[in-house]
């Protein structure tokens, strides 16, 4: 009999479709996202960061530093921005422009390495002659990416004492020259020697063309003013706001349950085709094209009355800045809307049974969230899965939500996602339309 029992529940399972993607297809889908996004990190290393340098000090050993930044890979370090056709050759990054780039959104930090860096460059103790002068170092931080300003702290502390040996070496002899009540001649000579020899090698060195690209390393602590490098974080965005993810997942988890709400709506087609209903509604008149208009404007509406009300909780509870923000949020939760009910209806047309809707509706929606960072955030992604989340709704509303609500920007600037949104929602819809042939009388 138990035989019996498992031999009819399997030949069930292989019928129903939508049981066996959920049972089978689901988990490798999502195991084969999280491999990608975390499968590469250990626990003792870091993602590589984007970091905006400036070398405000322009002496041998800030060049020498701003060239071990940029061999370090755990940091994709920029002194100026990308080479384009319009720009062939950018200036180098100012204090001014990097802090606009940080608040642009272009990079989550920028190191700015101070006047003064070569005269004093590290300190060992805070009775050092050197740290009693220190130049100390500023990070121009976004504090929507908590991680950032910690792992170039961290690599900067890392690349000084690695990319300045001869720097270490003279600083630290006149440390320790101090401290034992000063060298005989012949060892001070032989320490000359020593750090001749030592600039020489790292002349060569840095002489070589920074080739790395990739990869992670361990950070270090972040350094302070009592380390061998004196560091001062700033955060240049949303530095009087409360908290720095509220509204990107305010817009994550919500753009996530309207896909589901949108889903749920346009499956209605298919309760009313199964019972009848839509053969009637098509014969009195009432074209197709009107009927997918309104179950899309119904959609739409659903979707923007969810949104407000996420949006509103997060203001009641978490103290986002809502209020002020008003005719942003409007135009993007609109376009939002719209694109995701135009999704809704396309699953409905595209689907025959509620249960194929369901299991395939359940399969796209959850790739895409965690593709477009409603799942986990876009900061602990590599470059490669930013692309691909630029294919999903998640990741352009999360975007515009961002600008609008931590960055403080005009509407002017949500030019790039309204024209994604409402573009996608268009084509979505025409093809919904085509798709919804099927159930009209030839």
């Amino acid at each position: 009999m138990i035989g019996t029992i498992l031999q009819t529940s399997f030949r069930s399972l292989r019928r129903d479709r939508g049981a066996f993607v959920m049972s089978f297809i689901l988990p490798i889908g999502f195991f084969t996202i999280f491999g990608f996004v975390f499968g590469s990190m250990r626990g003792s290393s870091t993602p590589r960061v984007t970091v905006l340098v400036v070398d405000e000090d322009n002496s041998d050993a800030s060049k020498s530093l701003v060239r071990g930044l940029l061999r370090e890979p755990s940091l994709d370090a920029m002194t100026h921005p990308r080479v384009t056709k319009e720009n062939p050759a950018p200036a180098d990054y100012t204090a001014a422009t990097a802090e606009a780039a940080v608040r642009s959104g272009d990079a989550p930090a920028a190191l700015i390495i101070p006047a003064g860096f070569g005269a004093h460059p590290i300190a060992f103790g805070p009775n050092s002659e050197a740290g009693s002068t220190q130049a100390k170092f500023r990070i121009l931080h976004d504090s929507s990416d908590p991680v950032a300003a910690q792992v170039v702290a961290g690599m900067l502390e890392k690349t000084v004492m690695i990319s300045m040996p001869a720097t270490m070496a003279a600083v630290g002899s006149q440390y320790f020259d101090r401290e034992i009540g000063g060298l005989t001649p012949k060892q001070r000579q032989q320490m000359d020697q020593g750090l001749a020899a030592l600039r020489k090698r790292q002349d060569q060195q840095d002489a070589q063309p920074s080739a790395a690209t990739g990869g992670s390393a361990t950070a270090s602590p972040a350094a302070d003013s009592g380390g061998m490098v004196a560091v001062d974080i700033q955060d240049v965005v949303g530095e009087k706001k409360k908290s720095p993810m509220i509204s990107y997942y305010a817009a994550g988890v919500g753009v996530m349950f309207l896909l589901f709400t949108a889903s749920a709506a346009g499956g209605s087609l298919l309760d009313e085709s199964e019972s009848g209903a839509l053969d009637r509604v098509l014969s009195a008149r009432v074209t197709m094209t009107t009927l997918l208009l309104g179950k899309l404007t119904y959609s739409a509406l659903l979707a923007f009355a969810q949104l407000t009300l996420m949006f509103l909780w997060a203001a009641l509870v978490f103290h986002l800045d809502f209020f002020t923000h008003i005719p942003g949020f409007l135009v993007m939760t609109a376009i939002t809307s719209f694109a995701v009910a135009s999704f809704g209806m396309l699953l409905a047309s595209v689907t025959r049974t509620r249960a194929q809707l369901g299991a395939f509706s359940t399969l796209i929606i959850l790739t895409m969230s965690a593709l477009g960072g409603s799942m986990f955030p876009k900061f602990l992604m590599s470059d490669a899965m930013l692309k691909v989340g630029y294919f999903t709704f998640n990741s352009w509303a999360i975007s515009g939500y961002q600008k609008i609500f931590w960055r403080d920007e005009p509407i002017s600037s949500l030019g790039p996602e309204i024209a994604v949104l409402v573009g996608s929602g268009v084509v979505l819809f025409v093809l919904a339309r085509w798709f919804a042939r099927k159930w009209e009388y030839v």
